[in-house]
This record gives C-alpha cells, sequence and structure tokens, in this order.
C-alpha cells in the first residue's frame, strides 16, 4: 500500500463543497415584448448577476434564407436548443464551467466566440420557453411568468427589433401575426400554470422586483450560512495530529534561518524585505518542482558521453493566489521563464469572513498541463487554498499535478486541505503556529502625506512591473488612513538610499520582468 493510500485509510476524506455548487437558477418567461429582458437586466443589475439568453439553434443555409426573409419561426420550441440549455445549466449546477453561445440576430447565426461562466451563486435564465421544458423547471429555484397585454407587447418588439436588430416595421407585423401571436397562445401562454409567480406591468411592478430581490438575497445568504458551516465543520479534532505525508516542510538550516530574522524584523527596509523574500520565494519554487512530473532522459554531452537524467513530463505552469503570490512572480519567472501563470483572487468577506471568489483567469488548455503549481505567500485557516485547488479541479486538473507553495501555513489550514484534498502536495517553508498572526512581515512605517504620524501595519504584495516594483505597492492595513499608499500618500521613500536603515541602495537588486 502506497504511503497515499495508507494516509487516506488512517484519516477519513472529508468533502468541501464550494458557495457556487448547487447554483440558484431563477427562470423568467413570457411572451415576446412582456418585459422579460428588462426585468432580467433590472435583477441582474441590482445584484450583479450573470444572465443567460443565447440558446437557439444553428441554422441551415435555408433556415437562414428565411429568417432574413422574416419566415423562419424563432418563437416555436423547435427553434430552441433545449439539450445544449440542460446540459449547461447541469455543469453550471455541478459547480463546473460552462461555455454559452452568443447568438446574433442581426447575422442570424451563433457567433464563433462563447461567453464563460462559472462560479455564479445565483444564475437568471430568461426566455419564452424559459418555462417549458419540464428538465429545465426541475433544475429552477425559482419561476417567473411575465404579463403584458398583446398591444403592449407589439408595440415594445417593433421598437426593439428595429432599434437593436436591424429590423423594418412590415417585417415585424408580418412576424408578429405570422409566428408570435399563434405560438404565445400555444406554448407561451400555458406557462402560467407552472410559474411561482406572476409579474404584470414587468419592472413597473415595484412589489414583485422587490419581493424577486429579497429571494434572491435570502438565496446568497443561505448559501455563505452553509458555506461557513461547512468550513466551521472541517476543524481537526486534534490539533496534535500529524501532518500528512504530502506535505513537505522545508529544512530550515542557517541560511534561510538567517534570511526569515530578517523578514521577521521589523525595522527592514523595504528593499532588503523584496530581496530576502525573493531569495526565499526562489527556494520555495525549486522544491515546489521536486514534487513535479518527471520522466528519464538520456541526453550526450560535449565530450560525448551518455548522460541519463531527468526532464519535465509535460508543461508546467503556475495559478498565483491574488494578491499576496504576486509576491513569488518574480522569483517564478527567474526559474522557469516561460512558465504560464494564472490568476485568481480570493478575499474574505469583512461582514461574514466567508472566503469569495472575485477573479479568475486561468490557461484555456490547464487541464492538459501535466504539473500546476499553486503560489501563496500564506495559509492561515485554509479556506481560500481550499477554494482555489477546487476551481483548478472545476477547471479538470487532476488533484496529483496539483502543488501548492506557500511561505508560511498553520497546521489546522493544512490539516483541513489535506483532509479534503489527500493527493495533492503541499510545499512550505514556515509552519506556524495558529495562534500566531499569519501575515508575511508586519512593519512599521511614516504615513507622511496622510496623517502625519506612525501607521501599524504594512503588507508587502509585489508587482510584476519595475515600474510599480519601485513605487513598492504597500496595502495599508489600518483603517484611519483613507490616502491611497505610494500614490498620493506619497510614503514612497525619496530614495532607496533613504528607505534602507542600514543605509546601502537597493538599485540593480529589483527584479525586472521583460514582459
Amino acid at each position: 500500500m502506497s504511503q497515499l493510500e495508507s494516509h487516506v485509510t488512517v484519516q477519513k476524506r472529508a468533502y468541501y463543497s464550494p458557495p457556487w455548487a448547487d447554483v440558484s437558477i431563477i427562470a423568467v418567461a413570457g411572451s415576446s415584448g412582456s418585459g422579460k429582458s428588462t426585468l432580467s437586466q433590472t435583477i441582474v443589475k441590482k445584484l450583479n448577476l450573470p444572465w443567460v439568453d443565447s440558446f437557439y439553434k444553428t441554422l441551415t443555409p435555408a433556415q437562414s434564407k428565411l429568417a432574413f426573409a422574416n419566415e423562419y419561426d424563432f418563437d416555436s420550441p423547435d427553434a430552441i436548443d433545449f439539450d445544449a440549455l440542460i446540459n449547461t445549466l447541469r455543469d453550471l449546477k455541478a459547480g463546473k464551467r460552462a461555455e454559452v453561445p452568443v447568438y446574433s440576430f442581426a447575422k442570424h447565426a451563433r457567433l464563433e466566440h462563447t461567453t464563460s461562466i462559472y462560479s455564479p451563486h445565483v444564475l437568471v435564465l430568461e426566455g419564452i420557453f424559459a418555462l417549458y421544458d419540464p428538465r429545465v423547471r426541475e433544475l429552477c429555484d425559482m419561476g417567473i411568468y411575465c404579463d403584458a397585454d398583446a398591444d403592449t407587447c407589439l408595440s415594445r418588439r417593433i421598437v426593439r427589433d428595429v432599434r437593436e436588430r436591424g429590423r423594418d416595421v412590415e417585417g415585424c407585423i408580418k412576424q408578429w401575426f405570422a409566428f408570435v401571436k399563434p405560438n404565445f397562445e400555444k406554448f407561451v401562454e400555458p406557462q402560467r400554470k407552472v410559474a411561482d409567480l406572476i409579474v404584470p406591468r414587468g419592472i413597473e411592478n415595484r412589489v414583485a422586483l422587490d419581493m424577486m430581490v429579497q429571494f434572491i438575497e435570502k438565496k446568497l445568504f443561505e448559501k455563505s450560512t452553509h458555506h461557513r458551516e461547512a468550513l466551521a465543520r472541517l476543524e481537526v479534532r486534534d490539533r496534535d495530529e500529524p501532518l500528512s505525508d504530502r506535505v513537505v516542510v522545508m529544512s530550515e538550516g542557517p541560511q534561510i534561518k538567517f534570511m526569515n530574522t530578517i523578514l521577521q524584523d521589523i525595522d527592514t527596509s523595504a528593499e532588503d524585505f523584496i530581496f530576502y523574500f525573493d531569495r526565499l520565494a526562489a527556494l520555495i519554487i525549486e522544491q515546489a518542482l521536486n514534487n513535479v512530473q518527471f520522466e528519464e532522459a538520456s541526453i550526450e554531452t560535449p565530450p560525448g558521453y551518455t548522460y541519463n537524467g531527468l526532464r519535465p513530463k509535460g508543461e508546467v505552469s503556475a495559478v498565483i493566489v491574488l494578491r499576496g503570490g504576486s509576491a513569488f512572480e518574480p522569483a517564478l519567472r527567474k526559474t522557469i521563464p516561460d512558465c504560464r501563470t494564472g490568476r485568481l483572487l480570493i478575499q474574505s468577506s469583512y461582514s461574514t469572513g466567508e472566503p469569495e471568489l472575485h477573479y479568475l483567469r486561468l490557461p484555456e488548455d490547464i487541464h492538459k498541463h501535466e504539473s500546476v503549481l499553486l503560489l501563496d505567500t500564506q495559509m492561515a485557516s485554509g479556506g481560500a487554498a481550499l477554494m482555489a485547488v477546487q476551481v483548478l479541479v472545476d477547471h479538470g486538473v487532476a488533484l496529483d499535478r496539483i502543488v501548492l507553495a506557500t511561505y508560511s501555513a498553520g497546521k489546522v489550514g493544512l490539516h483541513r486541505l489535506m483532509t479534503v484534498f489527500p493527493e495533492i502536495t503541499a510545499v512550505v517553508l514556515a509552519p506556524s503556529n495558529d495562534d500566531v498572526s499569519m501575515k508575511v512581515v508586519m512593519m512599521t512605517w511614516v504615513c507622511m502625506n496622510c496623517v502625519k504620524a506612525s501607521v501599524d501595519i504594512f503588507t508587502w504584495h509585489a508587482a510584476s512591473t519595475l515600474k510599480d516594483m519601485k513605487n513598492h505597492h504597500f496595502e495599508v492595513i489600518p483603517q484611519a488612513c483613507t490616502q491611497p499608499v505610494g500614490g498620493a500618500a506619497g510614503t514612497k521613500p525619496t530614495s532607496a538610499t533613504a528607505a534602507s536603515p542600514r543605509g546601502r541602495s537597493s538599485k540593480g537588486r529589483l527584479p525586472v520582468r521583460d514582459d
């Protein structure tokens, strides 16, 4: 039995469900021109939710010719690709990334590009047949039917089609009486019976709109509560339990201890902190690379001898957890100059403490990469790390190909992470006690143009360009300082020498990226 199998056997594996799993779907149906789109866009704008309405089938050349002549029936269920819609909704329900087609009514065709949707907590599905298919209704949490009189619907449709879709008034009226009105009576109006809420007058009905917003806000609150409770349940009962065999703790020799001493010293200058953290970051990345996939390789040396060595098995990429993970980027560029990188931003909510995914950008083919480094400077409770690994899993990355590299990590966070994802590898330079602050460094500086007084703590974030590095990019933690630091606040030292208590310039030591 392997070490991994034995570890999984001894410690029962736990499961983690991100807040976007089992997404709540709000379906908005109604006649063409009834105000569905306006109502949906109002909800989306109020709550910043994704909105889906582009699942028309791809037209054949003959059907496209009929469409340009206003003789194709877009108001029939046969015009909707329900299979693609169902598959997309199921992927989103499972917490996976989904590609939504984009349909152009001006060209009467699907466009080549798609819209990626990932990690929505609530999704608004809008269309005349949003509640038509029972398979869709099974996936929906709430069904809304927009109601309006026929004359109002016709006038709205004419205005919309002429203004947005390049139609003429005569063609709009022809299409209305030939297709829209008959199909409304046959297919659309029966959806009133299965709707949870019927909204007359569209967005003019403020009471109904407030009810929908309150329902969605309640769903969001419930998801947040369940997520925080799930994280709390992952608390390890026995904190003295040894760490997983997949956690690699770097040995602290005299050189590493010396550099750690400089980083923890409150009198360390910004230049010295950057320089020595870059050195440590390079060592951490090198150790992480020892845990990626390799394959045997035989090469010929210049004198003609054969050397049996190793080379990486496939592509190695890196995902940087913003903002702290950016500090690893200069060392990453020196270690793997051509490494492709992705980024994700996870921040804890100020009101609930729940980790939230705010930004995501990954290489499109990351699921094909042999190894993926996940870089972050610190890990306390492990909530952000759990979410980051789950994001990679949702995008097709195998767990045994993920290597988390971090400067500092608490024992509770490591236990949580390895209990849920025992197949990954974690490389840690400085394991920390859970009752100690997890900030990488605590520095005191003078906020010269803000309050002309001492500011308690700064957290350094490495930037990706020389210009940003020269501005030092500190983040002010205390709320009292309202001016932006490093810009208008003027916290940047006037010279590198003046910034260093040791009186030596850092010229030539700041990492530079060619790209």
